[in-house]
């Protein structure tokens, strides 16, 4: 299918250029091993019973890890979740159903989803909160006099016993709890809502291929072959990555995990996050925020990344703070750096001098190009599509038998619903915002946006976005609250929940499966989000030296978001406007649109402009480890192996590498979290 995404002008078998109903077709057959597509029930007990598995054994562990070392349990949840099971049922003579496969994968991915990757915060909804507080009394949102003004229906309010106490169970969380499960039945009814609508129009009745749908489909049922005898390899290299991620874990997270518990300050034998280099190089390289990540995660990335973006990403890093940083110093343009600070803060300060200011340029480059590509590409694929003579099958709006599709009115009148009464809550909240800014974004915007979304990722697998919008909306509305920030203004897109439909389309999973599917999730992550991070949050301050991670990241991160939510104030509060250089802003779009019209002319590979944009000023912790991986797997391994071995291996070995961190990780948090109940006995 990468083929097929890359040049739609194939050769059909006919001798002509192969139309989209071609490679819709082609898709098929790759996501259903060329098998018709039978619509099954998917949500069986044995899927119940994975989604307990995943929400009481590893969802603790993925809180713990996220805190210690900024990264939860990810495809690990997956993997072992579906391996565990498909083993069990093969034992008993009853082998999963694909249908149950891929609803496994659905529910132990939504659950060890970390919510604020950024953050380290994983765990559900409530991980939200504890940043909220957090971020509500760090130095931040102090020095920028936002403390006061976050409102009571977000958390509760300062002095609180709820606060003091560090305890979800007390009256000033009914509103904001209130609100949360709220949303969260409004998600849950929107499952069948626009989304569903326009998979309805864009897949069923206009046909377009959706070329991403069969690789997503295929990726996640072709877990299960690693407990066929044919597919014997998958556990090989899985063990091997286990085994590395066990030892190499119990190293890195194990032990200051276990010490944390025991002692006053974590022991740590490899540096978390990484080790930090600044005060022994800023004598060479002033400004530079440098350091270096000694685990193995850079380097298994760099295996398992696309060549160009590691290698545009880790140069653009490299170069940003070891070279461009030094030249800004000296020229002035890094008033707020001194000698003396540390990785972290280096790379606060030296954001808010220039970095921050060239990300946005950059960021609204892409996003203009982005759009200018996909449209471009989807107005050439509409031409090849109307040529003469070439294939056009018109759908239809009626669906197949057995895969549990709801009357179209019915899923619009759910939007319509939904987006009445997030509407009406959000002006309850804030009565003083616009409510036509509301209405028009609701009602116009997000379907408008939402059908062309589906569309361009039916046609070319990307959607549409329009950088910094919300932002722009609320600083040019007027309004001067931060409340604002923590609102709903109905920016939705659900183009992709169109392909979302296509996939579980393809997987032969009957649609109301999935919608009971989630009934069952959002009443379980609610109360699992609520129990694990009561018991954490109270026996624990967050951050705090038993968190790494957390403690060394959290400040830069509260004093970013603490900038960005004065946007909208007035005068001398208004610390985002002190802080953008609308010239570096310039300079940074045109350099990145000239740079990418270099990359076009010279028929370079895109992905390389899109790594080294993405590499801009970022930390290079990781970058040295993945440029080595990826030198290593392109240049030795994969001509060792073989490129097309190298290249199945890889994402076996990853998962296996973060299972068995994750395993050795949980075993720890495990014993850490005896040893800290037991502190609270009377004995």
């Amino acid at each position: 299918m990468a083929d097929l995404r890359e040049d739609r002008r194939h050769q059909g078998p006919e001798g002509g250029e192969e139309s989209l109903e071609d490679i819709r077709e082609a898709g098929e057959i790759t996501a259903s091993d060329g098998q018709p597509v039978k619509f099954e029930n998917g949500f069986t007990m044995r899927a119940v019973m994975g989604a307990l598995f995943v929400t009481f054994i590893m969802l603790p562990g993925g809180i713990y890890l996220g805190l210690v070392v900024g990264s939860g349990l990810g495809s690990a949840a997956e993997w072992v979740t579906i391996l565990l099971f498909s083993e069990l049922a093969r034992r008993s003579f009853a082998p999963l159903k694909r249908q149950e496969i891929y609803v496994l994968y659905l529910m132990a991915g939504q659950l060890a989803n970390m919510s604020m990757a950024n953050l380290g915060l994983a765990g559900g909804p409530f991980s939200q909160y504890i940043w909220n507080i957090y971020f509500r009394d760090s130095a931040a949102a102090r020095a920028f006099g936002l403390s006061p003004y976050i409102p009571s229906w977000v958390i509760p309010p300062q002095g609180s016993p709820a606060i003091i106490n560090r305890t979800f169970w007390h009256p000033d969380w009914l509103i904001p709890i209130a609100l949360l499960v709220t949303w969260t039945i409004l998600g849950v009814l929107n499952t069948y809502g626009l989304g569903y609508t326009l998979f309805r129009i864009t897949s069923d009745m206009e046909r377009l291929p959706f070329p991403m749908a069969p690789v997503a489909a295929g990726g996640a049922t072709a877990l299960a072959e690693a407990g066929t005898k044919g597919e014997s390899w998958r556990w090989r290299v899985f063990s091997v990555g286990a085994m590395i991620g066990i030892v190499f874990g119990f190293f890195q997270s194990g032990i200051p995990i276990f010490t944390g518990a025991v002692l006053l300050q974590p022991v740590q034998i490899i540096p978390i996050p990484f080790l930090d280099l600044v005060q022994n190089t800023e004598h060479l390289f002033p400004g530079g925020a440098i350091g270096i990540d000694l685990g193995l995660w850079p380097i298994l990335w760099g295996f398992v990344a696309p060549f160009p973006v590691v290698v545009g990403g880790a140069v653009s890093a490299i170069l940003s703070q070891f070279a461009v940083a030094p030249i800004l110093q000296t020229h002035g343009m890094l008033p707020m750096w001194r000698p003396g600070m540390s990785a972290i803060y280096t790379q606060m300060v030296t954001s808010l001098d220039f970095w921050m200011s060239l990300g946005i340029g950059t960021g609204i480059a892409i996003g203009v190009i982005g759009i200018g590509s996909v449209v471009s590409t989807a107005i050439k694929v509409t031409r090849e599509r109307n040529r003469p003579g070439a294939r056009r099958e018109r759908g239809s709006l009626t669906p197949p038998p057995g895969r549990g599709d709801i009357p179209i009115w019915l899923s619009i009148f759910l939007w319509f619903f939904t987006t009445t009464i997030s509407i009406v809550i959000t002006h309850k909240l804030i009565p003083r915002f616009p409510v036509w800014i509301l209405l028009a974004f609701g009602y116009l915007y997000s379907p408008l946006v939402s059908y062309v979304s589906a569309r361009m990722i039916g046609l070319t697998t990307r959607g549409v976005g329009f950088p910094m919008l919300r932002e722009a909306v609320i600083i040019k509305s007027g309004y001067k609250g931060v409340d604002i920030w923590y609102a709903n203004l109905q920016m939705n897109d659900f183009g992709y929940s169109a392909q979302w439909f296509r996939e579980i389309e393809l997987t032969g999973t009957n649609f109301r499966s999935i919608l009971r599917m989630q009934i069952f999730m959002a009443p379980l992550t609610l109360f699992a989000s609520f129990l694990f991070w009561s018991y954490f949050w109270h026996t624990n301050v967050i951050p705090s030296a038993q968190f790494p991670y957390a403690q060394k990241f959290w400040p830069l991160n509260a004093t970013t978001e603490a900038i960005w939510k004065t946007a909208n104030q007035p005068g001398a509060n208004n610390f985002f406007m002190q802080a953008i250089k609308p010239n570096v802003i310039m300079w940074g779009g045109l350099g990145a649109m000239l740079l990418y019209a270099g990359f076009a002319l010279a028929k370079a590979p895109i992905l390389y402009f899109y790594g080294f944009v993405g590499g801009l000023g970022q930390l290079p912790t990781g970058a040295f480890g993945s440029l080595f991986g990826a030198f290593l797997g392109r240049y030795y391994l994969s001509k060792r192996l073989g490129a097309e071995n190298w290249a199945k291996y890889t994402p076996v070995l990853l998962a296996g590498f973060a299972c068995g961190g994750g395993l050795i990780s949980m075993a720890m948090i495990a014993l850490a979290l005896i040893i800290k109940v037991t502190n609270y006995l009377p004995f």
